[in-house]
């Protein structure tokens, strides 16, 4: 979607904010969560032919999950915004050579799986159906996949779960949020109207949704990866984990941009996983 199109939905919306900033805020909360990608193209869709699908349901909802079966421990991949299971292919071959019982799952919205909206908390209630399932000893989420999996890990502490490993993850909600407020140009009608809908629809404010915060309440170990050039999620959010997150370990990468998709990091995650 391009700068021009952009601007010219927040401009539109704002004008519509001048009649009812209610209706004009939930539109813009709307299009915030509506993925314009990530569903399968046929190539992708290759990636995961070889895996055992399987769907498991969450509030009526279908999650898709696929696995490549393994007799060592049990790694569950979460990917990010606007992508699907066919993002680990950089990293499959390595994990299946360690032979880890492996299952990916797409997002809401995402893949294969149910809905139209998207967002961290609602993931990361998928991400609780498919571990309660398959009890894994090792999570890895990139970018909201990986925020997404903090969430599932501070408010149900799987027992079997002794390692996360997090990707260019956002460190906080409020981040996320105001780089869209400011992408849109929103007035601040419209953000403040915003920042009630989530109040409205999860109780809490968006200032409370702090990944980093609630690293504290996690006992698993945890590897943290972020790219000093990440145009998407800012370094600084690595860096905030790494502060926060007392039981983990943090490497800065440089030149491998938001998606951090370099053979070079899957002995390094490899390391992490069996040590």
């Amino acid at each position: 979607m391009s700068s021009f199109v952009i601007k010219s939905i927040g401009n539109a919306l704002n004008a519509t904010s001048l009649i009812s900033s209610k209706y004009a805020s939930k539109k813009a909360l709307h299009l915030f969560a509506s993925p314009r990608k990530g569903r399968y193209t046929e190539n992708q869709k290759k990636i995961v032919d070889s895996a055992l699908f399987e769907t498991l349901s969450y509030k009526g909802q279908d999650i898709a999950t696929y696995r490549w079966k393994g007799s060592r421990k049990t790694i569950l991949l979460a990917h990010g915004w606007e992508s699907n299971a066919s993002r680990w292919s950089y990293i499959l071959e390595d994990l299946k050579a360690q032979d880890y019982n492996i299952i990916a799952l797409d997002g809401p919205a995402h893949g294969r799986s149910d809905g139209r909206q998207f967002n961290a908390v609602l993931y990361s209630e998928f991400i609780n159906k498919v571990a309660e399932k398959h009890q894994p000893q090792v999570v890895i989420g990139h970018s909201v996949g990986g925020m997404a999996t903090v969430f599932f890990m501070h408010n149900h502490q799987l027992p079997s779960v002794k390692k996360l490993v997090l990707l260019g993850a956002p460190a906080h909600f409020t981040g996320v949020f105001s780089r869209y407020k400011s992408m849109m140009g929103y007035n601040k009608r419209i953000s403040k109207g915003l920042d009630n809908i989530v109040i409205e629809r999860f109780g809490k404010p968006v200032d409370y949704f702090s990944a980093a915060n609630f690293t504290k309440t996690i006992e698993a170990e945890g590897l943290i990866i972020h790219d000093k050039k990440d145009r998407i999620i800012p370094f600084e959010d690595g860096q905030l984990f790494a502060n926060r997150y007392k039981n983990s370990k943090f490497i800065e990468t440089e030149g491998f941009g938001h998606g951090l998709k370099d053979k070079s990091l899957s002995p390094k995650i490899i390391e992490f996983i069996n040590n």
